[in-house]
């Protein structure tokens, strides 16, 4: 079967962390990944399901694995060759189109008796990334063994597989698993005064979340280019702003906040960094209240940042890394009500993968959000 195959090789990744320095997606051309024809995966046991997907997002972390960015961090809990793809709706073999939910967890692992964090369901801190029958991966697709969405088929634990509501579309369905992680995000604090850092697919999603899963008192989005500023409003922030004047619109916003220095006086009870970068944090850090809470869920890496501020004002950082099994099902509501289908702007065949990636890595400049993979005319479904 034809697939995106992404393979161990230390020349080549070298190669395309220079080429996505200069040119975001410019990773696709010189890296490790490649289109080739590979044996469909195996069913690794019993409650394994084949999943033949339809549509298969491109999200941010897979352009930092495709341009070199990704962090050693992960060495040890991913598995080569891989195939990308973790935003996945396909279909079983009897036609039912479902969501692949694609972390790995112990269920799907066929580890027992579970880890404590699987007990509790926190799947998402599952323990057992890198044991149990499986090769290691932290999800679908990054994992040997399993296949991913940027391919023909891929396989999946029962566990992980969400029914499609009947009259959800293909491009609703894609967007389950990117809501999920915006979902699991706006429920992790209560706080009422947010500022959000970013409004690409993750940033957006968020807002989405925050304003139907909380009760804003203000909610604040800074966004770079046009389109994202208007789905930004769309989606329920009440003020946008350009990312340089997020400081100048948290001082209005919240009152008696003062400037010393370049620090605000106080601030947003939260702050979701969508971004992940030095320079978003950083600014995390200037607009959070003393007390507040910084809600990371751009992949940082390595960074540079300077934490007096943290110490001084008490301030808590917590990652948000995908879902709960509870988000992942609030998400499909999401999807609906917010009509996120409006943030897939761009389907690929396979055969056109280079160009599908680096318009996915130029997305918000172009005005787009979310790049996929169309599958259903590779197979000649519709």
């Amino acid at each position: 079967m034809k697939a995106l195959v992404f393979e161990r090789s230390l020349p080549r990744f070298a190669a395309a962390r220079v080429a996505g320095t200069l040119a975001p997606g410019g990773g696709a051309r010189v890296g490790p990944l490649r289109l080739t024809d590979v044996d469909p995966p195996e069913l690794p046991g019993p409650g394994w399901k084949r999943v033949r997907p339809r549509l298969a997002g491109i999200c941010g972390s897979d352009l930092a694995t495709v341009d070199g960015q990704s962090s050693r961090y992960f060495e040890p809990i991913v598995s080569f060759p891989f195939v990308p793809g973790h935003e996945v709706v396909g279909e079983l073999d009897d036609g039912t189109r479902v969501v692949v939910q694609p972390t790995l967890t112990c269920a799907a692992r066929g580890v027992e008796p579970v880890c404590a964090q699987c007990a509790s369901g926190n799947t998402n801190r599952c323990e057992r990334t890198a044991f149990g029958h499986l090769e290691p991966g932290l999800q679908t697709g990054y994992c040997a063994d399993t296949g991913g969405g940027w391919s023909l088929s891929l396989v999946a634990h029962e566990s992980q597989l969400y029914a499609v509501p009947d009259g959800m579309s293909d491009e609703t369905a894609v967007m389950v698993e990117p809501a999920a992680c915006g979902v699991h995000a706006a429920l992790l604090t209560a706080a009422s005064e947010f500022a959000v850092i970013g409004a690409g697919t993750l940033g957006l999603c968020t807002i989405a979340a925050l304003r139907t899963l909380t009760t804003p008192h203000v909610l604040i989005a800074a966004a770079k280019h046009p389109a994202q500023k208007q789905l930004a409003r769309e989606l329920g922030a009440d003020i946008v702003v350009e990312p340089d004047g997020l400081a100048r619109a948290v001082r209005r916003a919240v009152p008696g906040t003062m400037v010393a220095g370049g620090q605000l006086t106080s601030g947003v009870d939260a702050v979701f960094d969508c971004v992940g970068s030095e320079s978003s944090l950083a600014q995390a850090l200037e607009v959070v209240a003393p007390g507040g809470t910084i809600v990371l869920l751009g992949m940082p890496g390595r960074v540079s940042v300077d934490l007096t501020s943290l110490w001084h004002r008490e301030v808590s950082v917590r990652g948000a890394y995908t879902y709960t099994n509870d988000d992942f099902a609030k998400a499909f509501d999401l999807v609906q009500d917010a009509r996120l289908e409006r943030l897939v702007s761009g389907l690929y065949l396979l055969d056109r993968w280079k160009e599908a990636i680096e318009h996915a890595a130029d997305a918000g400049r172009r005005g787009a959000v979310k790049i996929a993979f169309d599958l259903r005319n590779e197979r000649g479904l519709s």
